[in-house]
C-alpha cells in the first residue's frame, strides 16, 4: 500500500473509481439504467399531468356546468329555461325572438269569410250607364236611348257627381247597393230612366302581389272572400322556390308563413283586404349548430317549422364518443321590449338559454314540440367524461414519449 502511494504500480484488480477520476455523475445501478433517465420519466409524465389539470384542455364544446355558471344569481345576465312539459305552454305565449324578424307565426292572419260582393271605397270609379226611352230625356241626346257616364272618381268623402242628383254617397255600399240609390234619386226627374254601374276598383280595392309568381301586379277584389291563396293562383303560381314563405303587409305591420303550412290549413288562408301587399320569398331562415354534433354549420330551415328534436336529426345527432345527450341548449335573444320581469309574458332577460335533456322522456317528447326560431344557437354540449379521456390520453402520450427516451 505504500508503493501505492509512492507512485508504484497498482495490484491487479483494484483500480480507482470513475468517479474519483472523471467529473462527478450518477452512478448505474448493477444491471439497471442510469438513473437521470427515470427521473427524466417522472418529469415528462408529471408535466402531463399538470397540463390535463389545466382548463385548456383540447375538446369541441363547453360542459353544461361551464355555460350555466352563475345564471341563478341576482347579478345573472341570461335566464335559463327548462324546456318540460309543465312549461311548454308558457314559452308558446312568448313573443317572437329577436331573429324571427316578424316570421312569427302564430302572428298570422286566421281566415274571416266576408260577403261576395265588393264595396266601394274612396279611390275607387264608378261608370254610369244611364238607359231613358223619354224623348224629351234630359240626360240622353236626341235620337239616344242612353247616354254614359265614365270614371266618375269616388272622392275622399265617399261621394260621386252625378248630373242634376249632386253628391250621392255611395261609399262603404255594394255595386247593386249604389245602384238602386241613384236609381231611386233618378225617379223624381226621369222616371222611366234605368241605371248600369260598373265598379272600377282603385287602390284599396285592390291588391299588390308583388313578386315571386309567374305574373306580378295589382289585382281589384272581386269580393270580399278574395283569399291569399286566390291572388297567388290569379298571378300564375309559385315561380320555383325553395320553401317558399308568403309575406303579407298591413296596415304597416308585416306577417309570414310558410305556403306548405297556408295549404295544409284553410283556416290560415288570410281574407285580402283592400291595399294589402303580398309577395313570396324564399326562405332564408337559419340556425347555428356548434359542438359535440355531427356537424357544425349555419343549417338552413328547409320547411315551415323545425322543432328542437329535429334539428338536433338535421345536424347529425349527439356525438356518440363526446356529446352529452342531457345536455342540449338552446341559445336565443329577445328584444328589450319583449322582457317581462315576472317571466309570465315574455323570458325576465333579454337572453335566454333553453335546456332540453334527451335522456328522459318527458325531455324528448318536450323537445318534439318545442320550435326552433331563426338565428337560434343549437349547442350540444360536452360529456364531463370527455375531459377524463382527455387527461387519460395525455398521461398514455406520456408514458410514451418517456419511453422514447429511455
Amino acid at each position: 500500500m505504500a508503493q501505492a502511494r509512492q507512485g508504484g504500480s497498482i495490484p491487479h484488480g483494484i483500480g480507482p473509481s470513475p468517479c474519483v477520476q472523471s467529473p462527478p455523475c450518477i452512478q448505474r445501478p448493477p444491471g439497471g439504467r442510469p438513473v437521470w433517465r427515470g427521473l427524466r420519466v417522472v418529469v415528462v409524465v408529471a408535466g402531463l399531468v399538470l397540463l390535463a389539470g389545466c382548463a385548456t384542455l383540447p375538446r369541441s364544446a363547453a360542459v353544461q356546468g361551464e355555460i350555466l355558471r352563475n345564471s341563478t344569481s341576482d347579478t345573472r345576465d341570461i335566464a335559463v329555461v327548462q324546456v318540460t312539459r309543465a312549461g311548454l305552454g308558457a314559452i308558446g305565449r312568448w313573443p317572437a325572438s329577436v331573429g324571427s324578424g316578424g316570421q312569427d307565426t302564430g302572428s298570422w292572419l286566421p281566415r274571416s269569410a266576408g260577403p261576395d260582393s265588393p264595396v266601394i271605397r274612396p279611390g275607387d270609379s264608378i261608370s254610369l250607364t244611364v238607359w231613358d226611352n223619354d224623348p224629351s230625356s234630359l240626360l240622353t241626346p236626341e235620337g239616344a236611348k242612353q247616354v254614359r257616364i265614365e270614371a266618375l272618381p269616388v272622392s275622399p268623402q265617399g261621394t260621386i257627381f252625378v248630373p242634376y242628383l249632386e253628391e250621392v254617397v255611395v261609399n262603404g255600399q255594394t255595386p247593386d247597393q249604389a245602384r238602386r240609390r241613384i236609381q231611386e234619386q233618378l225617379d223624381a226627374i226621369l222616371p222611366s230612366a234605368q241605371v248600369q254601374l260598373i265598379l272600377g276598383a282603385g287602390r284599396r280595392s285592390s291588391v299588390d302581389l308583388l313578386g315571386g309568381v309567374g305574373t306580378p301586379g295589382s289585382y281589384p277584389l272581386p269580393d270580399r272572400n278574395f283569399s291569399v291563396l286566390n291572388l297567388i293562383a290569379a298571378g300564375g303560381g309559385v315561380a320555383g322556390l325553395e320553401n317558399p314563405q308568403v309575406r303579407l303587409t298591413r296596415d304597416g305591420r308585416v306577417h309570414r308563413i310558410a305556403l306548405e303550412r297556408l295549404q295544409d290549413d284553410p283556416r290560415l288562408d288570410t281574407i285580402l283586404r283592400g291595399g294589402d301587399s303580398v309577395s313570396l320569398e324564399e326562405d332564408r331562415r337559419r340556425f347555428i349548430a356548434l359542438g359535440a354534433a355531427g356537424q357544425q354549420n349555419v343549417i338552413p330551415f328547409g320547411r315551415g317549422q323545425v322543432t328542437a328534436l329535429e334539428a338536433v336529426s338535421m345536424i347529425g345527432g349527439v356525438s356518440g364518443d363526446r356529446g352529452a345527450p342531457g345536455g342540449i341548449l338552446v341559445l336565443r335573444e329577445y328584444a328589450p321590449a319583449a322582457v317581462d320581469p315576472e317571466g309570465v309574458r315574455g323570458p325576465d332577460r333579454d337572453r335566454v338559454v333553453f335546456a332540453l335533456d334527451l335522456t328522459t322522456a318527458d325531455g324528448l317528447f318536450s323537445a318534439r314540440n318545442f320550435t326552433i326560431a331563426p338565428d337560434d344557437l343549437v349547442l350540444v354540449t360536452e360529456a364531463p367524461v370527455t375531459s377524463l379521456r382527455t387527461i387519460l390520453g395525455l398521461v398514455g402520450q406520456g408514458f410514451g414519449v418517456a419511453a422514447r427516451l429511455e
